[in-house]
């Protein structure tokens, strides 16, 4: 088996495309792509050309022979992968679509520069006579992957390089530090585009429900997560580690993630990107256990299986597995390790990450302040063919100094645009919400999927308007938009401005020995940005109106 794909995985199938004997799977299109949790190498396919590799945003590919021992598990996960589904009848070269040919040149907005609106922006440009206004409300890009991924997971980080090329394309232009409903309505961009995409994500926490909610010390873990990674509105987040134990409700991805930060060694998180201040806060932290409570069985866990091999493989961390008293069947892989975890014998003098099972909140205790939290135990039942938590009457106090929920995510309504409450998404078909306004990412879907999974989503969307753009049912901009935006929203961040930002946060990250120090205040960007934004330019890779113009591109 030559090469074996990690933990570090993201999706978004450039190494299928880079394949020539497309024997990488799931590809886009096959059973399981959207929901699969990592790609598998065809062992018996591969021809060992490193194509992959190469492709690779995120350096998830190995050699078999390069792997670590944390790494070897999923030498196996691979090797299963194959054994269950059969690929002996599939395209022996990968194929990529001819860009359409377009009636007309066209000008789209984008909005939201996560992972959603970047690979929206590709697609697009991927035809001729395209251009793309990306908006954020933010004043930098890329959303959860600037924001969002832990800072000892640089490696996943690096898809920001393909952003980074999806940028330099021509006729690619930033508007960050725009909000929609804010500075600007959705039907000030309806009349100046041709088109609309929304890919604004799901923002929101969901809650508990339970009393205690509100005490100081009971924090959503997105917004700790937002918090050590310098997200600019998340730096007064009350995070307190004075305590021994910090609890967190909901065993997703999220939660693993927030549960190995506030556990590792400040020291080897010191040359990321880690904010400043979390940095310093963890170097004072008291606390020796994060408890990771779930509603239901380890069979039922929502972390995916390349978070667990992760953190399986932590070798200064304790990973404890609390079933709840009952024997974990180990009939997949997931339940294999966390069988492998249970029967550890664990180091008293390391802290410990605590993954409990069959247990549910019921109430955090305190006065003013978070000083634990009250549980149930909990058995798995079915119930309209639905494995669900049913409470046993059994509970029990937790002392804990913060209570932490990791239980989803949900969107927000966009003025404007439809909203169905009870999915927090946009009603749409294949994307389209109507001719000249569509979504893309969470906001369409709802709050699923990885990194990559925002690729194929978008590519649908954008074939939804270039469907209706060949129909004849777009709108036609109505003009100009550089004048305009510099009118109404003066501290807009252009291109040029974004890679100053950009710059200056690597110059000071080397400095210091570190990957970047970002910028945490909004008007230290303005002005970094205004320093290296060239007037004119419009913020759009190939120039201004007037340049375009001279190109014989509408405007």
């Amino acid at each position: 088996m030559p090469y074996v794909v990690t933990q570090s995985c993201c999706s978004d199938a450039s190494c299928v495309v880079a394949c020539p004997v497309n024997c990488i799977h799931p590809a886009p299109g096959e059973p399981g792509f959207a929901e699969a949790e990592m790609l598998y190498v065809d062992p018996q396919g591969c021809v060992d050309c490193g194509a992959c590799v190469t492709a690779c945003p995120v350096d998830a590919l190995k050699p078999h022979t390069k792997l670590t021992e944390a790494e070897l598990p999923f030498l196996e996960l691979n090797r299963l992968y194959f054994t269950e589904q059969a690929h002996a009848d599939r395209t022996p070269l990968a194929l990529v679509e001819a860009p359409r040919p377009m009636p007309r040149a066209i000008r789209v907005a984008v909005v939201g520069a996560g992972p959603a609106g970047m690979y929206a922006a590709d697609e697009l440009l991927k035809h001729a006579g395209v251009s793309v206004d990306v908006y954020d409300r933010l004043p930098t890009p890329y959303g959860l992957a600037r924001a969002g991924v832990a800072p000892d997971h640089q490696h996943t980080k690096q898809v920001a390089a393909l952003f980074a090329a999806i940028e330099r394309q021509p006729g690619f232009g930033y508007r960050l530090n725009v909000e929609v409903g804010r500075d600007i309505s959705h039907e000030d961009l309806a009349s100046r585009y041709d088109g609309v995409i929304y890919s604004v994500g799901a923002s929101l926490d969901r809650g508990l429900g339970i009393e205690g909610e509100d005490l100081i010390g009971s924090v959503s873990a997105t917004e700790v997560v937002a918090w050590y990674n310098g997200h600019p509105e998340s730096q007064d987040v009350p995070v307190d580690l004075g305590s021994d134990r910090v609890v967190v409700v909901g065993n997703g991805n999220v939660a693993l993630d927030v549960a190995r930060i506030l556990t590792a060694d400040p020291e080897t998180l010191r040359t990321t990107d880690i904010a400043e201040l979390p940095l310093a806060t963890l170097r004072g932290s008291r606390v020796r256990e994060v408890l990771v409570l779930g509603r239901r069985g380890p069979a039922q866990a929502a972390f995916t299986m390349p978070e667990l091999v992760g953190l399986a493989g932590l070798r200064d961390i304790d990973v404890i597995v609390d079933a709840g008293g009952e024997p974990i069947v180990a009939d997949t892989a997931k339940t294999r390790l966390l069988a492998e975890l249970a029967a550890r014998t664990p180091d008293p003098e390391r802290r410990r990450i605590v993954l409990r099972f069959n247990t549910a909140p019921v109430r955090i205790l305190g006065d003013e302040h978070v000083t634990g939290i009250e549980v149930t135990r909990t058995r798995v039942v079915e119930v309209d063919g639905r494995q669900v938590a049913e409470a046993t009457g059994e509970t029990e106090l937790l002392q804990a100094g913060m209570v932490l929920r990791s239980v989803g995510y949900r969107g927000t309504a966009i003025p404007g645009l439809p909203f169905d409450e009870t999915t927090s998404t946009v009603p749409h078909d294949a994307g389209r919400v109507t001719p000249g306004t569509y979504v893309a990412g969470w906001i369409k879907r709802g709050p699923s999927g990885f990194i990559g999974t925002n690729k194929s989503c978008s590519e649908e969307t954008v074939a939804s308007l270039l469907d209706d753009l060949e129909a004849g049912l777009l709108p036609t901009a109505t003009g100009a938009t550089d004048a305009w935006m510099a009118e109404t929203c003066p501290d807009a961040i252009d291109l040029p401005g974004w890679r100053a930002i950009e710059a200056e946060e690597r110059r000071r990250g080397a400095a210091i020995g570190r990957t970047r120090v970002k910028l945490l205040d909004v008007g230290e960007m303005i002005r970094v940005a205004r320093a290296g934004s060239a007037p004119g330019l419009g913020g759009r890779v190939g120039g201004s109106d007037r340049e375009r113009r001279v190109l014989g591109l509408r405007v």
